[in-house]
């Protein structure tokens, strides 16, 4: 399931079980949805980001360090624990039918899903396959391929976009109060000041995020049959489905929060230590 987030299999102690789940049961789930190589993506999601971010904050001041700030922040092995705190709790909340989900997930469609989903974000890390994918979608569109039906349905059944957007608008006020931990923001910013600068951005986050999500999607997507995609966007549909989209936001909402959170706080430090 996308998540603007998705590397060797998830251990019982990289993924502790839920109330009312056996650590087994936890582990197998770990291991279908094949966590481990979701953080690994986003390590390198994380890692490229940082590069958008030197270029863009204090082009040539960040230097090996800034390297190493984002390398450590965007480490698996830091992000997996705050991932899990807050997806355990999400599934013992509802409780979750965990033999639901592995079911689905260990079906041959779920597995071909799985990684379908993980080797086309692999593939975004290429500005150039982005760009392509991009295009793709417009022509879609242009042409109204029926199968942008399908990729719609799946989007709205798991709502895709409202949620990454809300955990954008988050991620965002989280970096500006690292900034603010940091010292780099005035006296005169606070955090009215910066709720507002943050919700001035929805917009330009959904319109981005809407076109990822679909350009992503029906790129990963288009090696399925209508009938393969029918079939995934039913399990969606279904409370397991429900349950576990809600989880997985769960916990990479705790993640991008927490990371922002860092990468503002040493983007601060850059910069206070510039004359500006």
């Amino acid at each position: 399931m996308f998540r603007r987030l998705l590397a060797p299999i998830l251990s019982v102690a990289l993924f502790a079980a839920p109330a009312g789940a056996s650590e087994e049961d936890a582990a197998s789930l770990g291991e279908a949805l094949r966590l481990s190589d979701v953080f690994a993506v986003m390590s390198d999601e994380g890692h490229a980001y940082g590069r958008h971010l030197e270029e863009d904050m204090f082009p040539g001041s960040g230097g090996r360090h800034w390297e190493e700030l984002v390398r450590n922040i965007y480490a698996p092995d830091r992000m997996i624990p705050d991932f899990n705190a807050a997806f355990e709790a999400e599934l013992a909340r509802q409780p979750a039918d965990i033999a639901a989900m592995l079911d689905f997930f260990s079906s041959d469609l779920g597995r071909r899903v799985t990684t379908l989903e993980i080797s086309a974000r692999r593939a975004l890390l290429d500005e150039a396959v982005e760009d392509a994918s991009r295009l793709k979608l417009e022509e879609m569109r242009a042409e109204r391929d029926p199968r942008l039906s399908l990729v719609e349905e799946f989007v709205v059944v798991n709502d895709l976009v409202e949620t990454n957007v809300s955990g954008g608008l988050n991620a965002n006020f989280a970096f500006y109060r690292g900034l603010g931990d940091a010292g780099a923001l005035g006296a005169e910013m606070g955090e009215a000041e910066i709720l507002s600068e943050v919700w001035a951005q929805e917009d330009a986050i959904r319109e981005e995020t809407d076109v990822w999500i679909h350009s992503y999607l029906a790129m990963a997507y288009a090696p399925l049959s209508d009938a393969e995609m029918a079939d995934y966007i039913a399990f969606s549909r279904s409370k397991p489905g429900q349950d576990l989209n809600r989880a997985l936001f769960a916990g990479y909402n705790a993640v991008f929060v927490n990371v922002s959170r860092q990468l503002g706080q040493a983007a601060g430090a850059v910069l206070a230590g510039q004359d500006l």
